[in-house]
């Protein structure tokens, strides 16, 4: 039978000191609040992350899931052997179940389409800057998209990696439209979820991308009516490849080359908030893939801020 696994989808942009452990967890705390200590963490919580309830049921109901995560997290923090941090987050009065249907992706049953792992004999023996954060050189990172009640994130993440890349290597600040993606992908799966190669199969077939202002995010999809005919494209792909399944070279890439997409088994993303790098701790090794917004023969040497 072939393997399943539930997976999300994320843009890499930083890599800093891989054999750096995590401080500050939750396994130096006291085991966990009292009953009375219960109330005022939920009340912090409501406060950071802007929560209200409709009538003293419903918070009363809140306030058990949000117990009953909370219990969860301090169990997996003292079981998890010093890769990862679990505690509070934005998911922490959600179930599991509210959890995945909000930001769940499909389930991936088998592999992924015949891709070759690679990383371009043309780059090797470059070495890796100790630290990388594409997020300091001003132009390339966009900002933080959310995908409200639509599952995309395999959208916006290859919306994220084509922005980038179009920063780093044209020096050209561009916003792509992931409605175009959802429009128009092959499968027409839209907001149902999605893989992030169709999305690049997708920019492929359309070549290039409109600009987000033109084809605006509605967080839903109207698939097989795409629009893409209707406007300008702003940014387009040569190809797009999967890396090789080794966290070292992935990292390696990511600060030579640019950012990379990555997915993540979610299982444990509801309460989960800091990984270990360098101990592929959420899978991160599965599906890398980057696009290349031109040929390798015309790369051009980047440099990665520190």
């Amino acid at each position: 039978m072939a393997p399943t696994v539930y997976l999300s989808c994320l843009l890499a942009l930083s890599v800093a000191g891989l054999a750096q452990g995590v401080k500050g967890s939750l396994r130096n705390q006291d085991p966990g609040p009292q009953p009375l200590e219960l109330k005022q963490v939920f009340t912090l919580f409501q406060i950071q992350y802007n929560r209200s309830y409709s009538n003293p049921e419903e918070y009363a109901r809140r306030l058990d899931i949000f117990a009953r995560n909370l219990a969860q997290a301090q169990q997996l923090e003292a079981e998890d052997l010093g890769t990862a941090e679990f505690g509070v987050t934005p998911f922490s009065d959600l179930t599991e179940e509210e959890f995945g249907q909000l930001y769940g992706h499909r389930r991936m049953v088998g592999e992924a389409p015949s891709v070759g792992r690679k990383v371009g004999s043309e780059e090797s023996g470059e070495s890796m800057p100790p630290r990388c954060d594409w997020r300091k050189l001003k132009g390339v990172i966009s900002p933080i998209k959310r995908q409200e009640n639509c599952n995309c994130c395999w959208a916006m993440a290859v919306a994220g990696n084509v922005e980038a890349l179009w920063g780093i290597r044209y020096n050209r600040s561009v916003q792509v439209s992931v409605q175009e993606l959802l429009d128009c992908g092959r499968c027409g799966d839209g907001c149902r979820g999605g893989f992030v190669w169709d999305a690049f199969i997708t920019v492929l077939n359309n070549s290039g991308l409109a600009s987000e202002q033109d084809y605006p995010f509605r967080g839903n999809s109207k698939p097989h009516k795409c629009l893409a005919k209707n406007y300008k494209k702003v940014a387009w792909i040569q190809d797009f490849i999967m890396l090789e399944d080794n966290e070292q070279r992935i990292a390696w890439y990511l600060a030579t080359q640019g950012p990379i997409t990555v997915t993540i088994n979610m299982k444990l993303l509801q309460g989960y908030f800091r990984l270990h790098r360098g101990s592929n701790t959420c899978g991160i090794t599965k599906y890398p893939l980057t696009a290349r917004v031109d040929l390798p023969a015309k790369k051009r040497p980047v440099s990665c801020p520190h």
